[in-house]
């Protein structure tokens, strides 16, 4: 990804709940890339600096694209997941930018995919996908995003919603004892309440309690190690169960959408599961629409598996289309 689209060094940010992730885009490669913790940071503004402190730029960047984990809307930015919070025109004063792109995360997950290579993808099951459909997009992490890319002419269009906060639906009458167990903690059971890191736990919780059993006090990573080691029943009916959740959620959004050029899977879970996501109930919960499974069938899903899918977006996010807060100095 060279030329002069995007010559000169830019700042690049991925920015979730939980890590902020940074790098430059110098000449349309991404380097000198950095992870830092949110919660180490009172601000954005404060974990930047360090990073260009850290990495000493030959000249400081007067163009940034930053993914935020947060719905958009105006002057100021609230990550969902997070406690940082800011202006957009003040963060682009006070880092001294030129120019200062926001885009929601996965908006961002959206305008990488059409540049990914086969093998950042793992593919899960159905056939080619139809040339110029739209893409579905979606991820469990520390919450649950989701977004879409839409052809329009010769431009594609990324979108930016919440559909991580859609109610949540059963489908079966094991998932409606868990939903009915979840509504003693929760008014409104969304779909992240399930699909994310703190829904694998609240998915362990409420399978403890239908068990019988004592939960224990495990993080999602551990909930995860003791399925895919086979060392816990109610872990390995956890997981199996969040994935086939992921797979009818998958599938009501390629259905919303329209989506017959693929899902596309990304997040900080699904990629770590390899081939276990393969033989996991994600395929048949994503096909298992009635009239509609020989139209899902059809449809491909892919894991990302690429390193930073996200900064492969904000590379193009400096010369594309698509919702956004741009603002300049």
């Amino acid at each position: 990804m060279t030329g002069n689209k995007h010559s000169g060094i830019k700042l690049i940010a991925d920015i979730g709940g939980t890590n902020a992730r940074f790098a430059l885009c110098i000449d349309g490669r991404v380097q000198h890339e950095m992870d830092l913790r949110c919660a180490d940071f009172p601000s954005l503004s404060d974990a930047v600096e360090l990073y260009l402190k850290q990495i000493a730029p030959a000249e400081r960047p007067l163009e940034a694209a930053f993914a935020i984990a947060a719905a958009l809307s105006g002057d100021q930015v609230n990550l969902t997941n997070s406690h940082w919070k800011f202006s957009a025109q003040a963060i682009c004063n006070e880092l001294q930018l030129k120019r200062l792109i926001i885009v929601n995360d996965f908006t961002a997950l959206a305008m990488s995919i059409r540049h990914l290579q086969d093998h950042e993808l793992m593919r899960v099951g159905g056939l080619q996908p139809e040339p110029n459909k739209p893409m579905a997009v979606l991820g469990p992490g520390t919450g649950l995003g989701v977004s879409g890319l839409i052809p329009a002419g010769n431009a594609w269009i990324p979108l930016e919603g919440e559909g991580g906060h859609v109610t949540w639906s059963p489908g079966s009458e094991r998932e409606t004892a868990v939903l009915n167990s979840l509504h003693k903690d929760y008014e409104h059971v969304s779909a992240e309440r399930v699909l994310s890191g703190m829904g694998l736990v609240n998915l362990y919780t409420a399978l403890s309690s239908l068990n019988d059993k004592p939960a224990r006090s495990f993080e999602p990573a551990d909930i995860t190690a003791h399925a895919l080691n086979k060392t816990d029943d109610t872990c390995i009916e956890a997981l199996q169960m969040f994935c086939s959740i992921l797979g009818s959620t998958a599938g009501n959004l390629v259905l919303t959408l329209g989506a017959k050029g693929g899902v596309y899977i990304a997040g900080g879970i699904v990629p770590r599961l390899g081939d276990y996501f393969l033989q996991s109930p994600f395929r048949q919960s994503f096909e298992n629409k009635g009239r509609y499974k020989t139209y899902l069938a059809a449809v491909p899903a892919y894991v990302m598996t690429a390193k930073q899918p996200a900064f492969i977006g904000l590379i193009h996010a400096f010369d594309s289309i698509g919702p956004r807060i741009e603002v300049t100095r």
